[in-house]
């Protein structure tokens, strides 16, 4: 949007907040006072960013990424035809008038950034070359060839297919064309020689965005010396799982004392030799492991899993895959059409990447992003949407880029994290319940994880640590590899490691506050199900907790945990 656009915007939020004040809240009901409270949080964060923050004239990733997504959610809602056609003449006409706005698009979003360059307000020099320059790229090859291709395919021989498809080469050329216009825009705006770091936040804003936007009596104080707990708990079960695998493997290692981190590398390069031969083989092992998590939800009767349910993952389209290695893409909630999308990014074959993801390492992120994770959470709210209020659905800014207020986070990515850990509780004859112990070892390797986010994102962003120190801290205590990029070169494995490592750290640069929501989110969602244990005593049960849960809608416990256990 332009200036003028933009203050209307922020004067119609103002409006909306004069409304919201003049409510009492004590006169509402109790689901109402917490949409009360929501709404509130939201407004605040929307002015922030446009007035006080001036987001816009910085925010690349979301100019190059919202296009992409605003045409890719579109088809992914379609309704699905006889012999794989997709959408209706309606839809395809909505697709069309989307990509056509692309150019004017992106010719504001040159101004805004701009006007940005002029004030100082610029973006990371990261942003700049992954987010905007190599995102531009993609896009473009996107819009040039791979979506006409598929609109071929969706729209097959009927009677509106030839005009539609014109219609859609037409315009996607414009777009494409337009992107290459950016790229180079961005490649002439910003010094690639400008070494400095500008990803950091600030103290002050941290603080701000736990307290309003994730709704979290914490400081990034208290979180640093939180995350370094939580990474030691998380790296003491790791070792006592490693041993156990060690011994079934006849690996002779040491766990005592500074010898065990060296030992749990030894027994995750053990575990990588069985490794899928390529990209496709290791497609078909996470959904292989899809199908099992499935069942075995059944058989244990963790949730009431309908007969039709099932779980798909497919590849990470071009354009996204700089910033995730897997995640989940959910389908609209308002509409009865479209499925959602658990994305695996391929490594292009690399063999230290596909070592990286051996078979053991599957099914951790199959629980997270498929099922009980995302795929299952998802879907059970959208069965459920008539009990959710509307505002619980919804989230400020983007929904994944530097803009977002990951308030939502907060519920779903703490809830998924959740489900890998119900996943391991043990039962009869499965001590790591649906995990084998070389499957329950990365488990605990993704609670490490997202325990040392915590440290990584608060140190990024209060300037406690380096981009550099970051990068080698995952390396050191999630990958269990220390100083990996320092033997990338002569190491392939390690080679990986590093750039894995700074993938993710970069993802946390751009993204303040987002990396905390798992760890965070998750700690509340048990904490509330001990209190309810608590509370109803004999009768409570898991399934009843869980499903309740899912139906107080993506906002942050902090909201509901007092209506809830009331």
């Amino acid at each position: 949007m332009g200036p003028d656009a933009l203050k209307s915007e922020a004067a119609f939020y103002r409006e909306i907040e004069r409304a919201r004040q003049a409510i009492d809240p004590g006169r509402l009901e109790p689901a109402e006072r917490i949409d009360h409270a929501v709404l509130g949080a939201q407004i605040g964060f929307v002015l922030r960013q446009l007035e006080e923050r001036r987001h816009h004239e910085r925010a690349i990733d979301t100019y190059v990424a919202e296009p992409f997504r605003g045409v890719d959610w579109h088809l992914q809602q379609m309704e699905v035809g006889p012999g794989g056609q997709l959408g209706s003449e309606a839809d395809w006409s909505l697709a069309v008038d989307r990509v056509r706005a692309i150019p004017a698009y992106l010719e504001t979003a040159r101004a805004n950034l701009l006007r940005g360059r002029q004030e100082g307000n610029l973006p990371d020099r990261r942003l700049v070359q992954y987010d905007g320059i190599a995102g531009s790229r993609a896009d473009e090859q996107f819009f040039r060839a791979t979506l006409p291709k598929m609109a071929a395919g969706y729209l097959g021989l009927r009677a509106f297919a030839p005009t539609m498809l014109d219609r859609v080469t037409r315009s996607s050329a414009a777009a494409a064309n337009a992107f290459a216009k950016f790229s180079e825009f961005l490649t002439k705006t910003y010094d690639p020689s400008d070494q400095t770091n500008r990803y950091a936040v600030g103290e002050l804003e941290y603080d701000w965005r736990l307290a309003h936007c994730l709704h979290v009596n914490r400081s990034a104080a208290d979180l640093w010396e939180y995350g370094a707990e939580q990474v030691a708990l998380y790296e003491a079960k790791i070792y006592q799982v490693a041993e156990e695998v060690a011994r079934g493997a006849r690996l002779r290692l040491d766990f005592a004392g500074p010898a065990a981190q060296a030992s749990v590398r030894a027994v995750m390069e053990h575990l990588s030799k069985d490794s899928p031969a390529n990209d496709d083989e290791l497609l078909r092992w996470y959904r292989d492991v899809g199908q099992r998590a499935v069942a075995y939800g059944r058989e244990r009767q963790l949730f009431d899993v309908p007969g039709d349910y099932r779980l798909d993952v497919v590849f990470t389209p071009p354009v996204l895959r700089s910033t995730i290695d897997a995640a989940y893409y959910p389908a609209p909630p308002f509409k009865r059409t479209g499925v959602g999308r658990f994305y695996l990014t391929p490594t292009g074959n690399d063999p230290g990447q596909l070592k990286v993801n051996n078979r053991a390492s599957v099914a951790d992120t199959a629980v997270h992003e498929g099922f009980p994770g995302h795929d299952w959470h998802y879907k059970y709210m959208t069965e459920h949407a008539a009990e959710i209020s509307d505002i619980r659905w919804l989230t400020p800014g983007a929904v994944e880029d530097s803009s977002a207020m990951w308030e939502d986070s907060m519920a779903t990515e703490g809830w998924a994290l959740y489900a890998e850990d119900l996943m391991a509780e043990p039962v009869e004859g499965r001590p790591h319940g649906f995990y084998t112990a070389a499957e329950h070892l990365y488990e605990l390797q993704g609670q490490l994880l997202r325990a040392a986010r915590v440290r990584i994102d608060v140190g990024l962003h209060t300037g406690r640590l380096t981009f550099g120190d970051a990068v080698d801290y995952f390396t050191e205590h999630v990958q269990f590899y220390p100083n990996a990029c320092a033997r990338a070169g002569e190491d392939p494995v390690a080679k990986a490691l590093c750039e894995t490592a700074s993938r993710a750290v970069y993802r946390y640069s751009k993204w303040p506050t987002q990396a905390i929501t798992y760890n965070l989110g998750k700690s509340e969602i048990v904490a509330l199900r001990d209190a309810a244990r608590r509370s109803e005593a004999s009768a409570f049960t898991p399934r009843g907790f869980h499903e309740r849960l899912m139906r107080m809608g993506t906002i942050p416990v902090g909201y509901y945990r007092d209506e809830f256990l009331g």
